[in-house]
């Protein structure tokens, strides 16, 4: 039984089938994305809990990972997996000699490059890898099944909340989406997100990569955050902030290897292509952008020049988790042209594409969708159906190929 302050996730379906079908399931995310509080409360009666936080467990888990395993013996919960990578042969060994047992062990770890080294060299074959985001929209209201979205094979309906007002939905950008923000509203976000960069991201830096110069990585952040969803230029990164462009290289990568920030791809048909194009790059929880660029109230998110690419973000989010919550990458990209034409997310599944154009507007109209009609012709075999998401109540045709639909319809509720 769930605890009452407890929120359910929409991907506790997939997980309680990875825990029937694999002898080990790891699940990772950013800090404070909910990954202990999940096992613990769906978990914790049947499975003992040991944490590597604490220094002196960490170095006994490196120092002695037999004995560790002996003390702490499955079905065991292993918290923050990543600080103790000598355990996972051990783990290996216990696994193949007890081959038809399942769920035995239940890792979580924070980090995602180290820690998918370490399972690919000792557990391959073995684990599933699971990734829990931050709360989505519909996780936030306590209706986490995973509804119809517009990129399914049936046609996209409304589900039972209406959509978001204009300012509530702005306030949900500076609170962010990581469940102790959603779940204690009173809690200061700012004061909440000063602590979350200081505690979790540059520790984490600390760990991935030997930093001296942690001042420099939080400018970098910040100015990362400046150029949220944009085409990012890492070298003018590198230069603005007096960088060398292989440091800038390094902690990208640190942020992506921690979950804090994804890149989007460019869509060409050759896919050689997409990986030498300049990507954009999204902040996976907005409310990290918000306090990075001083944004701190819902009128300022609102109308300020930053808004779009809030709304934009916002968007990629429930998207990106859609996919991550079914166990699949997510085959989000986007589509520009050298002329400046161009459409926010192309989502590539079956062989078919979904246009999506992000606008902060009540009243959209069909000049907003010409990107999508430029996408259309240039990829009429593959394309299938183009949406410009907005604020307005209700799906409102813009075209044969395209409808403007409300937020709530991106986010399957």
């Amino acid at each position: 039984m769930a605890a009452p302050s407890y929120r359910h996730r929409s991907i506790e379906p997939l997980l309680a089938q990875a825990i029937r079908e694999f002898p080990l399931v790891v699940l990772t995310g950013p800090r404070q994305s909910g990954k202990t509080t999940l096992l613990q409360t769906l978990y914790g009666k049947r499975y003992r809990y040991v944490s590597l936080d604490p220094l002196h467990t960490r170095q006994f888990a490196n120092k002695d990972p037999e004995l560790f395993l002996e003390e702490n013996n499955p079905p065991v919960i292993i918290d923050e997996i990543q600080y103790a990578p000598a355990l996972l042969s051990y783990i290996k060994l216990w696994v193949d000699r007890h081959r038809r047992l399942r769920g035995q062990f239940l890792l979580t770890g924070s980090q995602q490059f180290p820690l998918m080294q370490g399972v690919s060299e000792s557990l391959a074959g073995r684990a599933a890898i699971l990734t829990l985001l931050p709360m989505s929209w519909a996780e936030r209201l306590g209706d986490p099944k995973i509804k119809n979205h517009l990129w399914g094979r049936r046609p996209a309906r409304a589900g039972a909340f209406a959509p978001p007002k204009a300012l509530d939905l702005a306030q949900s950008w500076i609170r962010g989406s990581f469940p102790q923000m959603i779940l204690e509203p009173k809690r200061n976000a700012s004061l909440w997100y000063a602590s979350y960069i200081q505690t979790y991201v540059e520790r984490d830096v600390r760990t991935l990569r030997a930093v001296g110069d942690l001042g420099g990585f939080q400018d970098f952040l910040q100015s990362l955050a400046i150029r949220n969803a944009q085409i990012l230029n890492l070298s003018e990164l590198a230069r603005s902030l007096g960088v060398a462009v292989n440091t800038a290289k390094a902690w990208l990568r640190v942020l992506e290897a921690s979950h804090q920030i994804r890149l989007v791809r460019p869509y060409y048909r050759n896919k050689g292509k997409r990986l030498v194009k300049a990507p954009k790059v999204y902040f996976m929880d907005s409310g990290l952008v918000c306090h990075l660029t001083g944004v701190n109230d819902a009128d300022q998110a609102l109308k300020g020049p930053t808004a779009g690419a809030l709304m934009e973000t916002c968007v990629f989010g429930e998207i990106y988790r859609y996919f991550m919550n079914r166990g699949l990458l997510a085959p989000i990209y986007y589509w520009r042209t050298p002329q400046g034409d161009e459409v926010d997310f192309v989502i590539e599944t079956a062989q078919r594409i979904t246009a999506l154009e992000v606008k902060l507007t009540k009243t959209p109209n069909w000049r907003q969708a010409e990107g999508i009609d430029k996408l259309r012709k240039v990829y009429s075999t593959e394309f299938g159906k183009g949406f410009v998401v907005c604020l307005a109540d209700e799906k409102i045709p813009l075209g044969r190929f395209c409808d403007a639909v409300p937020f709530s319809l991106v986010t399957g509720i």
